[in-house]
C-alpha cells in the first residue's frame, strides 16, 4: 500500500515495468493502478510520489531509488531531466530500439487488428547524438530555474535571461541551454555567442506574458554539405540593435551561408505566414543525397536527421520494388525529396502536396537535379485524385504516402482504395494513426513488409515503413 505525505501518496519499492508513450515509463501501484513516471528506466526499483490522480492512472515522480536497472546508462547532457527533449538519454541505445520496435508492433496489432508479417529489424541510427539538422531556440527574460539552481541560493539567477528550450507544458518559461547534444557544432557556439553579445549590449529578451522585448527566437539549420543557415526572429524593429547583432554574427561565423531575420509582432512565433528577410548570403542552404541536391529555405520541411533520412528513403525505394517501368504517385511529397530519390528507377513520378511553397521548391530542385520524369502538383490530397487527374497522369502502379502525424484523411484512404494501385508504401512518423489507416485498407491490401526506422535517438519517436500489396 502507499503511504500519505503532504496529501500525496507515496508508493514504495515499485518496479518500473515498461517504457510507455511520450517517453515516460510505466509501473503499477500495489492495487493495480498504472503509474506514469518520467526519468526512470524499465527495471529501476523506486519510491514514487504521486503528483496527479486520474480515473485509471497516476502521474508521479521517483523520489528514491532502491536499485537501478541494468538497461540504464549515464546521461551525457547536463540539462537532462530539466529539458524535456531527450527523455531516454538514461536508457541504453539497444533498449531504446527495443521499446520503439515494441510500440510500432503494439500499435499495428492493437489498433490495426490486422495480420502482420515478421518485422524486419529496426534500423538504428549510426549517430546517436548531434544528428539534427534543424534546431529552434527561444529567447526569454523569464528564465526557468532548475532544482539545483533553486537550491544554490543565488538570487541573481532568476533575473538572468535565457536562450534555450521551452519547458514542457510551460509556454512562457525557457530553460537556458549551455550545451545541447542534438545539433553538431558550431550550433552551440553560435547560440552561446548570440546570447553573450545580446546581454553585453543590453538587448531585451522576449516576455511571452507581457508581449514585449526585442529578441524572440533563433533557428539554426545545418546540412550534410557543411552549409549553415541562421535566422533570428525579432519581436519589433530596432534597426540599430538588429544590425549590430546580425553584423556581429556574420563576422564571428563567416561559415554561415544564409543569415536571415524576421520582424514578428503577432501573438505566436510561427514563421509560415511571415516575410523573411535575407541579411547576408543566399536564402537557402543545399542538402545532398546520393548525388541529388535539395535547396532548404527557412520554411522548408526536410527530415531533421539527414543521415537517417537517406536510410529511410532507401528502404522506401526498396519496398516500392521499382523496375523502371512504373508510374509512381508520391503523396504529401513536401519538397519532392522522396519523389526525386526514387525517380531514376521509375518511368514517371507524380508528387502532390497541399503547400504551394513546397511544390515551388520541389520543381526548383528537380530542375537543379536535371530530373525530367517528375511532375509536381499543388492540391488537397482528399480532393485531387478525381477521375480526370488519374486519366491525365495515368493509373499508378505504386503509391508512396508519407502523411503528417495525423495520418491520412479518411477520404484520401477511400481515394487510394478506388485507385487500386498494385503496391502502396506507407511511411509514417506515428504508427498509431498509420495502424488506423492500415485497418481501413485491410480488405483490399495485405501488409507484406514492415520496418521501423529510428530517426530520433534518445527520444521515444520512431518512423515506420510498411509495404502493402493488393490482395
Amino acid at each position: 500500500m502507499g503511504r500519505k505525505q503532504t496529501n500525496k501518496v507515496i508508493f514504495e519499492n515499485v518496479t518500473v515495468l515498461d517504457a510507455g508513450a511520450k517517453g515516460v515509463s510505466v509501473a503499477k501501484a500495489p492495487e493495480g493502478q498504472v503509474i506514469f513516471i518520467p526519468n526512470v528506466v524499465p527495471g529501476d526499483v523506486v519510491d514514487v510520489q504521486t503528483l496527479k490522480k486520474r480515473k485509471s492512472y497516476f502521474e508521479g515522480k521517483a523520489v528514491k531509488f532502491h536499485s537501478y536497472s541494468e538497461n540504464r546508462t549515464e546521461p551525457v547532457c547536463q540539462h537532462f531531466g530539466a529539458c524535456g527533449g531527450c527523455k531516454w538519454q538514461n536508457m541504453k541505445y539497444e533498449q531504446q530500439l527495443h521499446y520503439k520496435n515494441q510500440e510500432v508492433y503494439n500499435n499495428l496489432k492493437r489498433i490495426g487488428k490486422i495480420e502482420l508479417p515478421d518485422f524486419e529489424p529496426i534500423l538504428g541510427s549510426e549517430k546517436q547524438f548531434f544528428y539534427r539538422n534543424k534546431m529552434e531556440f527561444g529567447f526569454s527574460d523569464t528564465r526557468w530555474l532548475t532544482d539545483k539552481e533553486i537550491k544554490s541560493d543565488d538570487d541573481t539567477l532568476s533575473k538572468k535571461p535565457a536562450l534555450g528550450f521551452h519547458i514542457p507544458r510551460m509556454w512562457d518559461k525557457i530553460l537556458d541551454i549551455e550545451k545541447c547534444h542534438l545539433q553538431e557544432d558550431p550550433s552551440n557556439a553560435i547560440r552561446n555567442e548570440i546570447k553573450r553579445f545580446a546581454v553585453e549590449n543590453n538587448m531585451t529578451f522576449f516576455n511571452a506574458r507581457n508581449h514585449e522585448g526585442l529578441l524572440r527566437t533563433l533557428m539554426i539549420r545545418t546540412a550534410s554539405t557543411g552549409e549553415i543557415m541562421v535566422l533570428i526572429q525579432f519581436f519589433e524593429e530596432d534597426k540599430a540593435q538588429r544590425e549590430l547583432l546580425l553584423n556581429h554574427i556574420a563576422e564571428q561565423f563567416p561559415q554561415i551561408i544564409s543569415l536571415q531575420y524576421v520582424i514578428n509582432s503577432k501573438a505566436n512565433d510561427t514563421l509560415y505566414d511571415q516575410d523573411i528577410k535575407l541579411y547576408k548570403g543566399r536564402d537557402y542552404i543545399l542538402e545532398e543525397m546520393e548525388g541529388l541536391h535539395f535547396s532548404i529555405n527557412a520554411k522548408s520541411f526536410y527530415q531533421t536527421n539527414s543521415d537517417q533520412a537517406f536510410e529511410l528513403y532507401k528502404i522506401t525505394r526498396e519496398f516500392a520494388g521499382l523496375t523502371g517501368n512504373e508510374i509512381v504517385y508520391d503523396l504529401y511529397t513536401g519538397t519532392g525529396t522522396i519523389a526525386q530519390f526514387v525517380s531514376k528507377q521509375a518511368k514517371k513520378v507524380i508528387g502532390v502536396e497541399a503547400v504551394p511553397e513546397a511544390i515551388a521548391d520541389a520543381k526548383e530542385n528537380a530542375k537543379r537535379n536535371n530530373i525530367t520524369n517528375c511532375e509536381f502538383y499543388v492540391g488537397d490530397m482528399k480532393n485531387v485524385f478525381n477521375d480526370t487527374f488519374i486519366a491525365k497522369h495515368g493509373q499508378p502502379d505504386v503509391i508512396i504516402t508519407d502523411p503528417p502525424r495525423d495520418g491520412m484523411h479518411k477520404d484520401v484512404v477511400e481515394q487510394l482504395l478506388k485507385i487500386g494501385a498494385d503496391r502502396i508504401v506507407y511511411v509514417s512518423c506515428n504508427s498509431a494513426t498509420q495502424a488506423r489507416d492500415l485497418a481501413l485498407m485491410n480488405e483490399m491490401y495485405k501488409v507484406k513488409r514492415v520496418r521501423p526506422v529510428d530517426m530520433f535517438p534518445q527520444t521515444h519517436h520512431v518512423e515506420n515503413v510498411v509495404l502493402l500489396e493488393k490482395r
